[in-house]
């Protein structure tokens, strides 16, 4: 017999209690800046057609019974993002939504199976502009808490100062000691060099195993050597990802080798993911169809398209977009050490 949850011990809940405070006033301050800003907040449906197609991010699947019993499957989202973009194409232009989204396979200090993506779109703005939204939040978020300092797992940033602007290639370059934009290609349909990447990288010192592909040695090396810097004084923005990583962004026009997409940082900690959004619904097809291919490689599963999705894709706007993990931004402003501290009602493992 499983031992009963702990957390609903009042000591325990008392613990917890001024971290689940400060994710409401967080809450509430960011909804009040967005509103100031002259967006509309969404409320997106989490069950869909296609949890999304990434190859590495696991959906729950359930199956949805008609009037007539007749069975279909659906899955919870793991982002509101095809809905968020069927809304633009529809006509909204600036959205953001407190979703909650589930990916399985996730569980840690910074992971839950159930959590919340902040997300938000502009119409007809760029990717940079999206930067400087994050640069407000940070501070928005420090100044709700009374924080002068983010810190996490002995890392510190100051979230009052502008964050670093850093491009992969330089991170790569100045960290692993490896020129990135020599492996790729100029056409953003074709294949990076895997031989040219596993040469350099090897030349530097880092592993390299004779089957690791190219997106295995680049993962490795952002996950060990790059990662683990980035956020520490201050928060730190990396972009121009290369395009084969471009996931949902579009290439960027003076240089088709990297695409329109960040991460922010901060100790350490990925917070948030943005693109200056694909709007080609048969380049993005050729991009699922990839990663999928490779979800079945690994994982022997896969998941469908969402075809309309791809058919709205054609009617959007240029439009820029991000995720920025909720409870990652409370725990750092809060001090929390784990994300079940600012989750009210915890998922049992």
């Amino acid at each position: 017999m499983r031992d009963a949850s702990p957390w609903w011990s009042p000591s325990v809940h008392a613990d917890r209690r001024p971290f689940l405070a400060a994710r409401g006033a967080i809450k509430a301050a960011i909804r009040r800046w967005f509103e100031a800003e002259g967006f509309t907040e969404t409320e997106c449906s989490a069950l869909q057609v296609s949890p999304g197609n990434e190859a590495h991010l696991h959906g729950f699947a359930t199956t949805m019974l008609g009037p007539d019993l007749a069975e279909a499957r659906r899955y919870l989202h793991t982002s509101p993002e095809f809905s968020m973009k069927k809304l633009l194409a529809a006509g909204e232009e600036k959205i953001f939504d407190f979703a909650r989204v589930w990916r399985n396979r996730e569980r840690g200090p910074l992971h839950h199976p159930e959590f919340t993506l902040l997300e938000w779109y502009r119409a007809n703005a760029s990717y940079e502009t999206l930067m400087e939204d994050c640069a407000a939040l940070l501070a928005l978020a420090a100044r709700t808490t009374g924080t002068a300092r983010f810190r996490f797992r002995g890392r510190e940033a100051d979230p009052m100062v502008e964050p670093e602007r850093l491009t992969v290639a330089d991170a790569f370059a100045r960290l692993a000691g490896i020129d990135l934009l020599a492996t790729l290609p100029d056409d953003p349909a074709a294949e990076p060099d895997r031989d040219a990447l596993a040469t350099a990288a090897a030349a530097a010192g880092h592993r390299v195993a004779r089957d690791d592909s190219w997106t295995d040695i680049y993962s490795r090396i952002l996950v060990s050597v790059v990662e683990p810097t980035l956020g520490i004084g201050r928060a730190t923005i990396l972009y121009e990802y290369p395009v084969c990583e471009a996931a949902l962004s579009r290439p960027l026009a003076r240089d088709p080798r990297v695409a329109e997409r960040f991460e922010l940082y901060a100790c350490g900690v990925e917070l948030a993911n943005a693109f200056g959004e694909l709007t080609d619904p048969a380049e993005q097809r050729r991009r699922f169809k990839i990663e999928m291919a490779e979800k079945q490689r690994v994982y022997g599963e896969t998941y469908p398209l969402d075809e309309d999705f791809l058919a709205a894709l054609a009617m959007m706007p240029p439009a820029s977009g991000i995720a920025l993990g909720f409870e990652r931004l409370v725990m750092l402003a809060s001090g929390a050490e784990r994300i079940d501290q600012i989750v009210w009602t915890p998922v049992a493992p």
